[in-house]
């Protein structure tokens, strides 16, 4: 039999230990930098390279500016489209991939994979994918999952379906900054870390907004055209399928 402080030790043990379990689980499944649930593709030791991607879209109104601001740069970037904004503007998707720009999957609805069903998982992946490829008659072969949120068998399925996995070392959070200005030095800061301990950067905008297509991306592509202005001279802008042998 236990005593009473014996048995609030426990107790007490139990609740840290829980604590410490649902930590785990969370840097795991949502810290870009984790590889706890599977390797993904970030950036490899290029440290001239950066990569521009950016989530959420196609969206009417911000993602024809955005191909306009890279177009007069001549930069590429990659598009992680989700798949039901896809289908209602296919038009778009195809102006994406015209214009050189990789393509890649960002889900059917932008839900918390890590929080969905096995079956969940695999009907958001496979029906963006066929999507995708019927609108660009193109291969897709990368996927970031929304939130960066993953657990095992979020990169299983992917990686079974043919898709690799991508994350990021750089984000800012452009879909509620107001501030361009602020949006291009936060993420400065981070590349030019990067740069200095040897790495490539793989920099996540967002040319759309998953809950509200009406919402403002205008901060976040002025912030993409200041980015390419300010490291074009000196660093090399690149699509993620140029990495992938690299990673």
């Amino acid at each position: 039999m236990l005593s009473a402080v014996e048995t609030e030790v426990c107790a007490g043990l139990g609740a840290a230990g829980l604590g410490l379990l649902a930590g785990g689980f969370a840097y795991a499944s949502r810290w870009p930098g984790s590889t706890i649930f599977g390797a993904a593709l970030t950036a490899p030791a290029t440290p001239v390279e950066l990569a521009l991607t950016f989530d959420d879209g196609p969206n009417s109104r911000w993602t024809p500016k955005l191909l306009d601001t890279l177009a007069r740069r001549e930069v590429r970037a990659s598009f992680f489209l989700l798949g039901n904004f896809a289908q209602a503007q296919p038009q778009l998707v195809q102006r994406i991939a015209a214009a050189g720009h990789l393509i890649g999957s960002h889900s059917w609805s932008h839900p918390d994979l890590a929080l969905c069903s096995t079956g969940r998982i695999e009907e958001e992946l496979k029906r963006t994918q066929e999507t995708l490829e019927q609108i660009t008659s193109t291969r897709i072969k990368y996927f970031r999952p929304p939130f960066g949120a993953r657990r095992p068998a979020v990169f299983r399925i992917a990686r079974s379906m043919g898709l690799m996995p991508v994350l990021w070392n750089a984000m800012t959070s452009d879909w509620s900054e107001p501030s361009p200005e602020r949006i291009r030095d936060v993420l400065t800061a981070k590349v030019d870390r990067l740069a200095r301990r040897g790495r490539a950067a793989n920099i996540v905008l967002h040319d759309g907004n998953h809950r509200d297509t009406s919402g403002n991306r205008g901060p976040s592509v002025t912030a993409a055209a200041m980015l390419i202005d300010h490291y074009l001279p000196t660093r090399k802008f690149v699509t993620l399928d140029e990495w992938k042998a690299v990673r």
